[in-house]
């Protein structure tokens, strides 16, 4: 690998793409971020990162990826709720998968050597008992697990048709500092705001769902590792333990000192009960010591604790 590599990280204002870039500008790359800011945040976007506000469905991607030369993708953009997907299907393929379209074949046009994609491990596997390795059934229930996993399909026939490389990550549950607080997908930034606001919070559903957490440090670490890892591969990327929400809430609720009870109501559409991710494939690839639940949520709460008592808005 070259000393210094040109990076582009869509979604790169967003909680999981700015975290990346962090990471890939201190290890002293060059970064470009492209972002439509429709859920990311132009404060999350490192100053050494250079910003272009454009969206994954442009057609004037040509011009961008004609003047830098970019070595490796890192595509972290989409449409991320997935009620919305529920809602508007439609909508959502248009941003999930005919926006990767979009980005494969100007990687196919300008010969870019690899892309690393954000999937999902929950969405795609959908419902389970038992942690899901890589090479089990996948049965998304909700159009934005389907259109991820068409995402991967597409992603595998470019780079075999066209001749670059890619890992595909398929993420559990991401958490930890610059989470949004909007939409279903926060449930650990949500209880914080929550307990620090002190405001009630809501579990859908009876609070014994199962997630797998994974601290969105680990995730930046794994993407930086991904940059010089040759082969093609699908990986989960989880912390391999599963908690229930209900008990999540209990852990949140400890270490912010608060007093205040869940209120309960009924589970939504297109959500699953278990998410439960197997790593034993990422732990041996990667070799990297993951963060405990307890330390990320600490972090995590000093983080947007902080921000509260500064009076600036959560994202």
């Amino acid at each position: 690998m070259k000393d210094k590599l040109n990076i582009l990280v869509t979604g790169g204002a967003g909680f999981i793409g700015s975290n990346i870039v962090d990471k890939y500008i201190d290890m002293g790359h060059r970064v470009w971020v492209l972002d439509n800011l429709s859920s990311g945040d132009i404060k999350n976007i490192n100053p050494s990162a250079e910003f272009i506000e454009k969206d994954i469905l442009s057609k004037d991607l040509d011009a961008l990826f004609e003047k830098v030369k970019f070595d490796i993708v890192n595509h972290h953009a989409a449409q991320i709720n997935i009620r919305k997907s529920v809602s508007d299907p439609m909508f959502d393929a248009g941003v999930n998968i005919l926006g990767t379209i979009n980005i494969l074949e100007n990687i196919k046009k300008h010969k870019i050597k690899k892309i690393i994609f954000s999937s999902s491990g929950g969405a795609i596997y959908g419902e389970s008992e038992f942690p899901n390795k890589e090479g089990d059934f996948v049965n998304p229930i909700s159009p934005y697990g389907i259109a991820k996993l068409s995402d991967e399909f597409y992603i595998k026939f470019y780079a075999k048709t066209y001749g670059f490389n890619y890992l595909i990550f398929r993420y559990s549950n991401v958490y930890g500092p610059r989470q949004s607080i909007k939409g279903e997908a926060g449930v650990v930034a949500i209880f914080f705001d929550n307990f620090i606001k002190n405001i009630p919070s809501i579990i859908f559903g009876s609070g014994e769902q199962k997630r797998d957490f994974v601290f969105v440090k680990d995730v930046a670490l794994i993407n930086s590792l991904a940059l010089d890892f040759p082969e093609n591969i699908t990986i989960n990327v989880s912390s391999g333990n599963d908690i229930k929400i209900l008990d999540l809430y209990k852990l949140e609720k400890e270490i912010s000192k608060s007093d205040l009870e869940v209120k309960f109501l009924p589970k939504r559409l297109g959500e699953i009960e278990n998410s439960l991710v197997d790593n034993s494939l990422m732990k041996k690839v990667f070799k990297i010591e993951l963060t405990s639940l307890k330390k990320g949520l600490e972090e995590t709460f000093n983080f947007y604790n902080n921000k509260y008592s500064k009076n600036l808005d959560f994202f």
